[in-house]
């Protein structure tokens, strides 16, 4: 396995494993990729086998302490220099799953995120993966005000 930074030229398979990975009323547009790749590029990590992406985590920084809605949609919210790496997508191919790459990702991520001085990490996620992001310190922080794709989300947070 190889852990990268994306490229302009992922986009295509950084939306169809989107597409496999998430429900369409939560899946992020393919513009809305090709957006997040032209703005932060280096805030996408991929584990890659054989040439194909197997696994994505992503997301801007930004000084907000909480992931808002809007984040998904509008890649200029990013801000390089901010306090908190926000992950919007944790995926991994469904024949990969249970193999290690969504865990190896996130330790990359927060490893990287630690080394460029942010004060933490800051995620939503649905309740049957509070154990999984608990694994690597996050702390629950209770329902979540997101609305994104009509489902109840958790705020999560990792301090450093």
């Amino acid at each position: 396995m190889t852990i990268r930074h994306a490229r302009s030229t992922d986009l295509d398979a950084l939306d169809a494993l989107e597409q496999q990975c998430f429900p369409p009323e939560e899946a992020a547009t393919r513009a809305s990729f090709a957006q997040r790749l032209a703005v932060f590029p280096e805030h996408f990590w991929l584990a890659e086998e054989d040439g194909q992406i197997l696994a994505c985590v992503n997301g801007c920084v930004s000084d907000s302490p909480l992931l808002q809605d809007e984040m998904f949609e509008n890649a200029d919210l990013h801000n390089e220099q901010g306090a908190w790496q926000m992950l919007f997508g944790v995926e991994t191919h469904p024949a990969a799953q249970g193999k290690g790459y969504a865990s190896a990702l996130m330790r990359r991520m927060i490893a990287d995120a630690k080394a460029q001085g942010r004060q933490g990490v800051v995620l939503t996620c649905k309740q049957e993966l509070l154990d999984f992001y608990r694994r690597f310190g996050f702390e629950n922080e209770g329902v979540s005000a997101s609305q994104h794709g009509g489902a109840v989300w958790y705020d999560m947070r990792l301090r450093f």
